[in-house]
């Protein structure tokens, strides 16, 4: 990509991401399995087309793609995700999904309106949910002014951007925010889709290894609020 088409679509120019992308395209495409790939956008609800790739074939064939290559900054990880964006199979977007993963300590703040347009843009919850755990939460751990921006984001028309904001502390344990937990969980407690009731009980589920005592008070007190689904994935591995 040049530089007047990075300026053209909103994509930073970067000789990393021109490599990466080069050797990305090269290596995914030609072990592409039909075969497999139907299936695959069967069971992922027809969200974007499959090259057809496992799960371990592909983290191996993404090893080839980075192998060598110098450690990415901010501009680097921003270019090489929005490019990967605008392929349309879905392993192209998992590849950036695990490469800001393993980068997202060189990001700042200012890279969460690049992790919203991922989260936004060709959504469901196979990207989703890594991107809310392991990149936004990283981002809002470093720096707590985002919390303001989850506080936002938690009461967002669209569910996906709500459901990141439940699950952005969904690795944080003894860290996590209780307070802000529980009152995002209340906010959303009458959300009629499932995903968002589902993110509800996986956030408490989880928050409930470090402090099950908590989760089971605060739904003694607001069980009555959530449905039935945030209830019991919330309390599937502590009882009542």
């Amino acid at each position: 990509m040049s530089v007047t088409d990075a300026v053209a679509t909103g994509v930073p120019f970067s000789t990393l991401a021109d490599t990466v992308l080069e050797r990305l395209t090269a290596t995914y495409a030609p072990a592409a399995d039909p075969e497999r790939a139907a299936p695959m956008r069967a069971y992922m609800k027809d969200v974007a087309p499959f090259l057809g790739l496992t799960t371990p074939v592909r983290r191996a064939l993404s090893r080839t793609v980075v192998a060598g290559l110098p450690r990415p900054d901010e501009n680097d990880c921003t270019a090489i995700a929005l490019r990967c964006w605008q392929l349309p199979e879905r392993e192209y977007h998992y590849f950036a999904v695990d490469y800001l993963r393993r980068h997202a300590r060189v990001c700042s703040s200012g890279f969460l309106p690049v992790a919203r347009h991922l989260i936004a843009t060709t959504s469901w919850w196979d990207t989703v949910d890594l991107l809310a755990a392991h990149v936004v939460g990283a981002l809002v751990a470093a720096d707590p002014a985002l919390k303001a921006d989850m506080d936002t984001w938690i009461v967002d028309d669209d569910l996906w951007i709500a459901r990141t904001a439940l699950l952005h502390q969904l690795r944080y344990k003894e860290h996590t925010d209780t307070e802000r937990l529980f009152t995002y969980c209340l906010r959303q407690s009458g959300h009629p889709d499932f995903f968002v009731r589902k993110a509800i009980g996986w956030c408490l589920r989880e928050y409930a290894k470090t402090d099950p005592e908590a989760v089971r008070a605060f739904l003694a007190r607001e069980r009555g609020r959530f449905a039935p689904l945030s209830v019991r994935e919330a309390l599937k591995n502590i009882g009542a």
